[in-house]
């Protein structure tokens, strides 16, 4: 628990060290591991991940922005960090300054880096994004190879990798990400027969490092299956992992109210006989969704709860189980383990509506982390 409030997320460091060695053992001796720590470490916080990803054997950290970058420079993260898209070209000055890879997608970009980094006498190394089908970012596969070729001789730069991204790859054995398989794998041996070495080759995000060995190449990314998150069924039916945050908080106030009396905003919710209703001190500032009111359960002494009335912002409210006894200050969880009783991530996004990447990020916002 914090000192400051009655709700908090705890992050299992143990737990996403040994998630990174259980994904280390799928690939290949010698295959590098990125632990992609964006988003504040999926809500975990990134800092504490990385120190306990590169403890178990991650060799770089991949972050969405600059900023991202800096935080873990500024802390003391000297290993190598890289971007995962191109930032803007104002931000080459701090990339140089400190040490960070970007992506590259855009020839604009690419001159601007290689110009500046010739300027201090330094060679600036990059990562070739290629578009194989997903058409989020990345230069054009039936591009890529010309315009890798073209950058070649630029001062300044040095093609140090070359990647895509799946878009479907948490299915097994998915048509799309065996076509984009095919068309990343014609990009490098295009390049080859150029003479343009692809540098360290990598694909496979979480779900494609534990469903598709062919795309593992000389690294792989993982970002949500290192929280001990699973990026859909099939992956759980292919590895365990270990999750890591719990979200829990303690009763700020218990009340008994009649049948028939409504809870919160609306009151959406009216006891069918007399209750007790317990408060709890977060809501949906904190990422308890609003869409949730009423459909939600919680642990309390080891027992399912439902959620009634609607989530507010800063709090919500339970039903208590029927002859428990539940008093102020009594631990309450809303994502982990009490007792013999579990409620996963998953489930809770399935309520909302959404994914259990979103959910822990929505957690890290406010609510303050405890680290064990």
């Amino acid at each position: 628990m914090t000192q400051h409030r009655w709700a908090w997320v705890e992050i299992d460091l143990a737990a996403i060290q040994s998630n990174v060695r259980s994904l280390k053992g799928l690939t290949r001796p010698g295959t590098l591991f990125m632990a992609v720590v964006k988003a504040d470490g999926y809500g975990h916080g990134a800092l504490h991940v990385a120190r306990a990803a590169l403890a178990a054997g991650a060799d770089r950290l991949g972050v969405a922005t600059l900023d991202e970058a800096l935080a873990l420079r500024d802390a003391g993260i000297t290993g190598p960090i890289q971007l995962l898209s191109e930032p803007p070209e104002s931000t080459i000055r701090e990339l140089l300054d400190n040490d960070i890879t970007p992506a590259v997608t855009t020839r604009e970009f690419a001159v601007a880096l290689g110009k500046q980094a010739l300027l201090r006498d330094t060679v600036a190394p990059y990562h070739l994004k290629v578009d194989t089908g997903m058409h989020r970012i990345g230069v054009r596969a039936e591009d890529a190879p010309e315009f890798a070729r073209s950058l070649v001789d630029f001062p300044g730069l040095k093609l140090e990798g070359t990647f895509t991204h799946f878009a479907t790859a948490d299915a097994a054995g998915d048509w799309d990400v065996q076509r984009q398989l095919e068309r990343f794998q014609r990009v490098l041996d295009n390049m080859r027969v150029d003479e343009v070495d692809p540098g360290i080759v990598h694909a496979a995000n979480s779900p494609a490092t534990m469903l598709y060995p062919d795309a593992h190449f000389d690294m792989v990314r993982c970002g949500i299956a290192i929280y001990g998150l699973q990026p859909s069924a099939a992956t759980a039916a292919v590895l365990k992992l270990a999750p890591s945050m719990s979200v829990k908080a303690k009763a700020s106030f218990v009340k008994r109210i009649g049948m028939g009396d409504g809870v919160s905003y609306g009151l959406t919710w009216q006891a069918s006989s007399p209750t007790e209703i317990v408060t709890l001190p977060l809501g949906y500032a904190d990422g308890v969704h609003r869409v949730c009111s009423n459909e939600m359960q919680v642990l309390i002494g080891g027992t399912r709860c439902r959620q009634v009335g609607r989530v507010c912002m800063d709090q919500f409210m339970v039903e208590a189980p029927r002859g428990a006894r539940v008093s102020r200050g009594d631990e309450v969880v809303l994502v982990g383990s009490q007792e013999s009783e579990r409620i996963p991530m998953e489930e809770l996004a399935t309520v909302a509506g959404t994914i259990n990447y979103e959910m822990a990020c929505g957690f890290g916002l406010r609510l303050e982390r405890v680290y064990r």
